[in-house]
Formats: structure tokens, C-alpha cells, sequence
């Protein structure tokens, strides 16, 4: 029975902590005198997959607080479908051989932001070579500008983009109806040769490794924020910069991958067209409500610039009923029946004379055989009246 090299205080139930806490400190994979039993490796890296409901649950809040950081910073977002299972740490130093790259303290998988940046940069590289059937628009100038000057040149000089960690949202698993890792294994055949120094041949024995991946299927939404005071370029200002990456984005998916493994097709994607279009959704949204709010804020001005009575009829006439109907008719109605208050009726009919004369519709008299059926010769006498205090 394979046990958990903790003390044992901490009990022996750990299938409520999340993913990278039992990887990396509660690993159920010890025989009864402390040595590690291959034949448990495969049994004590599944313990590890599931995702409980609290880790689940924490993933979803921390990918949705990102989305909101990022919405309000203006940041570029760029979402991914996971075509493959996608790896990343292997190398960190784990009982198992392989190690796997969880956020701390949430053990939850994720992938650094530094590692989206080294293949972006490494993308850009690629399409400002123009060998990839297009540059694009890159060149090998805007590369530092964006990305910072390559390690150990001189001098040292910061880019213009920020990349954040990414944290993948996993699928559920059909079968388990769970969402969680995958455990895939590889197969070294030339052991005798690496470890003991023999010569290689194509019989070697193969020898299983299991190893942590995140399963294809999954999310990844790369947010990237861009400072433009380290754009030295105007035409990379705006617009200019998000062009470039996209298409930097568009090749790495396709053609480098995220993570480790990806010379054997492991970290491939593609975009998430549907998250894509939400977010786009969203963007259009908000700057609806940006553009309703600055409305409203310059209408707010306008009012207090306004003498009482122009306020007054100001207000009346953007609550009416009818928007289409005519602001004459509208405020005549309004002074008929007593609905415009906080200024006297006659100081609000006088607005309503100079409005009337300015559309040519004044008319104290009348050449009509019948004035009576003249609509606008008894509108100006009504008027007249309740500027005359009745």
C-alpha cells in the first residue's frame, strides 16, 4: 500500500487538496520502508488528476478575475483551444522524473508568462525572416522593441509587452464526468546506451515513464498589455502592435506550440473561435456602456451650465414619451398641462415663443378665411396668454 511522505498529522485523506499539492507534497507513491516502488508510479500520478470542487472552483475565479484586471487595463486577449495535450516543467525535479509546473499556492497547472513571451519572440523571429509566406509586417528592429533586448547583450533594455501567466481551463473528462489532468507516458528505448554507456542498438528494452500533461480541450486565454512609451515607432502605437501579435499568436500555434514536448506535437492550438467571439462581444459591449456613460457625464454638464428655466425644458423634453414627437408641440403640451415644474409657466412659455419664431411658425395674426382652424396663429394667442400670466 503506497503511502504519502508527510507527517502524520496532516492525515492520510488527500483527495481534497489540489492537483500540484498532492504532486508535489502529498505524493502517494511510497512502499512501507520510505523507497519508491516503480510499479506505483502510474497508480500514485492518477491519484493526482482529479480536480476537486474547491480547486474548480478557484481556477474558474482566478481565470475571471484575470479577465476582468485585464478588460479594465485594456489589455490584448487572445483565446485558444488546446489541440493537443499540452505539457510544461517537465524538467523540475519530481520522484516521478518528470515534473509538471503547478501556480503556487493554488497547485493549480499554468503556464508562465515568461514561456508565452519566449514563443512570441520566437515566433516574431520566424515571420520577420519572411520564409513563412509572409513577414506579416514584422522586422528584425521591432522585435527588442516589443520584446526587450536579447539576454547578455548590452545594454539591457526592457520591452513595450507584459505577458501574464496563463491558467488553462481544463475539460471534463466523459467518461469520469471530472475535470482533470491527463497522464501520458514515454518510452525511452536507449537506456542501456544513456545510463550505462553500451553501445545503441534498436532492441533496447523500453522503459515506461508516466508523466503530467493538461488534456487537449482545454482553454487558454493569453492576456498581453502593451506600454506604448517604449514604442519608439508611432505606427506600433494604436493599433500597430496588436496587428503583430496576432499574427505572431496565429504562427506559434500552429507552428511552435507552448510548453515542453513540442517537437512531438505537444502544446499545438488553435483560436478559440467562440471564446473569440464573446470576447468581442464583450468589448463591443463595454465600450457601448463607456460611450453611454460619457454621454450621460457630458449631458450632466450641459444641464449645470443651463439657466433653470433652459433646464427645466431640457429635462422635460429628454423624458418624453414620444422622442419623435416635435419639441414645440411637446412643450406647449407640457405648459398646457402643468407637467414642467420648478419654473413659472410664463418664463417657460417665453422659451417657447423664441423656439416658435425661430421654426417661422410665430403668427399673432392670421390672413386664414377661418383663424379658428389656424394651428399655429392659436398657439402663438396661447402662448401669448401665458406669458400674460393666465
Amino acid at each position: 500500500m503506497s503511502q504519502a511522505a508527510v507527517p502524520q498529522y496532516l492525515g492520510k485523506d488527500f483527495s481534497e487538496a489540489p492537483p500540484g499539492h498532492r504532486f508535489s507534497l502529498y505524493l502517494e507513491a511510497w512502499n512501507a520502508d520510505w523507497k519508491l516502488d516503480d510499479r506505483n508510479k502510474t497508480q500514485a500520478i492518477k491519484r493526482v488528476l482529479p480536480l476537486p470542487t474547491d480547486s474548480v472552483e478557484a481556477l474558474t475565479a482566478l481565470r475571471d478575475r484575470q479577465l476582468k484586471l485585464a478588460q479594465a487595463l485594456g489589455a490584448e486577449i487572445f483565446d485558444a483551444l488546446a489541440t493537443a495535450p499540452f505539457a510544461t516543467g517537465l524538467g523540475i525535479e519530481h520522484p516521478l522524473e518528470n515534473g509538471f509546473a503547478f501556480l503556487d499556492p493554488h497547485g493549480l497547472p499554468y503556464l508562465p508568462g515568461s514561456g508565452v513571451k519566449g514563443v512570441l519572440r520566437a515566433a516574431a523571429r520566424e515571420l520577420a525572416t519572411g520564409d513563412w509566406g509572409g513577414k506579416e509586417d514584422w522586422e528584425e528592429k521591432t522585435i527588442p522593441w516589443l520584446f526587450g533586448s536579447e539576454p547578455g547583450a548590452e545594454p539591457l533594455e526592457r520591452g513595450a509587452l507584459s505577458f501574464w501567466d496563463v491558467i488553462p481551463q481544463l475539460p471534463q473528462n466523459k467518461s469520469t464526468k471530472e475535470v482533470e489532468m491527463r497522464v501520458d507516458v514515454m518510452t525511452p528505448h536507449q537506456n542501456h546506451y544513456y545510463q550505462d554507456g553500451s553501445t545503441p542498438h534498436d532492441s533496447g528494452q523500453p522503459i515506461p515513464i508516466p508523466f503530467l500533461t493538461v488534456p487537449s480541450g482545454a482553454l487558454f486565454r493569453f492576456i498581453v498589455t502593451c506600454d506604448e512609451r517604449y514604442l519608439p515607432d508611432n505606427r506600433l502605437k494604436g493599433d500597430g502592435w496588436k496587428k503583430l501579435l496576432r499574427a505572431a499568436f496565429v504562427h506559434a500555434y500552429e507552428w511552435l506550440g507552448f510548453g515542453a514536448k513540442t517537437a512531438v506535437g505537444y502544446g499545438a492550438m488553435q483560436i478559440d473561435l467562440e471564446a473569440a467571439a464573446a470576447t468581442e462581444r464583450k468589448r463591443f459591449s463595454d465600450d457601448e456602456e463607456r460611450r453611454r456613460l460619457a454621454a450621460e457625464d457630458a449631458r450632466k454638464q450641459q444641464l449645470a451650465q443651463m439657466s433653470p428655466v433652459d433646464r427645466a425644458i431640457r429635462e422635460y423634453l429628454d423624458t418624453r414619451a414620444d422622442k419623435n414627437q416635435p419639441e414645440i408641440n411637446a412643450l406647449a403640451t407640457g405648459i398646457e398641462q402643468n407637467r414642467i415644474v420648478g419654473v413659472e409657466k410664463h418664463e417657460i412659455a417665453r422659451r417657447l415663443q423664441a423656439m416658435m419664431r425661430e421654426e417661422k411658425c410665430w403668427k399673432e395674426t392670421s390672413a386664414a378665411k377661418n383663424p379658428g382652424k389656424d394651428k399655429d396663429h392659436q398657439r402663438t394667442l396661447k402662448v401669448l396668454s401665458w406669458i400674460a400670466g393666465n
